[in-house]
């Protein structure tokens, strides 16, 4: 079958399974043509939390699936491809987390969205790229703040209040390699591009940004009159929707090398079978996601 009539046979099963199909801006190019809703992480959750689909079928990483079973338990949440998963996920495991509690028992524990829903199941609150700063600054008091598990976003926040960040060693690989010296040499080439990068980078590269945000908001950014020629520093998936939505601007990747295996792992062929099959579902047990849910609803009602 060629893609056309794959895209056909997916979106003809949404219907029969009364599914969504739900995919973030990192996915493939084909799959994110034929999704319900595209968005990045915050708003692939309040897409899943609001749904009245019966089927959610989740085209992202484990880490994403399993919030929106956090988030509708009633619902069968599928995973295309049960391999999808985030190493800066895989960066924090309970014991860590619980050994930190202890080391820091007046901190208020913040954890990035990308991580696991047991390791949800023990913070006070998640976070986005796109609310990191709005969470914190919710918290009463000025900290500790202990932030999980991504370093960098921790450390931007961190220069953007008052409040005592304790930031975690973790890491996108994605966002974390790219380094000074290729974006330098990229402006060099491009001396009329501006850059915008995402707050997951390092603090030598956001010091060159002229523009940093998520996903999303560097899609709206891209978007804004003065930007005519954008150095991207982040996936390079966001490429799909930047040139769909400004034909008439010119978009440059900071790198290359920009590019997650696990997003890209889901093909259109593994969601026709996850359809077809009703396979991966993803369940989170009650005892992890009842605890899980609170963090997240905490971080929901500030959107």
């Amino acid at each position: 079958m060629d893609k056309k009539e794959i895209q056909g046979k997916i979106r003809k099963l949404l219907k029969e399974r009364k599914a969504i199909l739900l995919a973030h801006y990192y996915q493939r190019d084909e799959v994110q043509e034929i999704a319900d809703y595209l968005g990045d992480s915050l708003g692939l959750s309040m897409e899943a939390a609001k749904t009245d689909a019966a089927v959610i079928v989740f085209a992202g990483v484990h880490f994403m699936a399993e919030s929106a079973s956090i988030l509708s338990p009633e619902k069968t949440v599928l995973l295309p491809r049960a391999d999808a998963g985030c190493p800066l996920s895989d960066m924090i495991a309970v014991e860590q987390l619980l050994a930190a509690k202890r080391q820091y028992p007046d901190a208020t524990v913040v954890t990035y969205i990308n991580s696991s829903a047991e390791i949800k199941a023990h913070s006070d609150i998640c976070c986005t790229s796109a609310n990191a700063l709005k969470v914190v600054q919710s918290i009463p008091g000025e900290g500790p703040v202990l932030m999980i598990p991504d370093g960098n976003l921790a450390r931007y926040v961190a220069q953007r209040t008052k409040k005592t960040i304790i930031p975690w060693e973790g890491f996108c690989p994605i966002h974390h390699h790219l380094t000074a010296a290729q974006v330098s040499r990229v402006k060099a080439i491009h001396p009329d591009a501006v850059f915008a990068a995402h707050p997951e980078c390092t603090f030598a590269v956001l010091a060159l940004a002229d523009f940093v945000g998520s996903t999303t908001a560097i899609l709206s950014y891209a978007g804004e009159p003065q930007v005519r020629k954008l150095i991207v520093g982040t996936e390079r998936g966001i490429f799909c929707q930047l040139q769909n939505r400004y034909p008439g601007k010119v978009f440059i990747p900071a790198s290359e090398e920009m590019l997650c295996e696990d997003m890209k792992h889901t093909t259109l062929a593994d969601i026709l079978v996850s359809l077809a099959e009703m396979k991966h579902i993803v369940k989170v047990p009650e005892a992890v996601r009842i605890p899980a849910k609170r963090s997240l609803d905490r971080m929901l009602e500030l959107s």
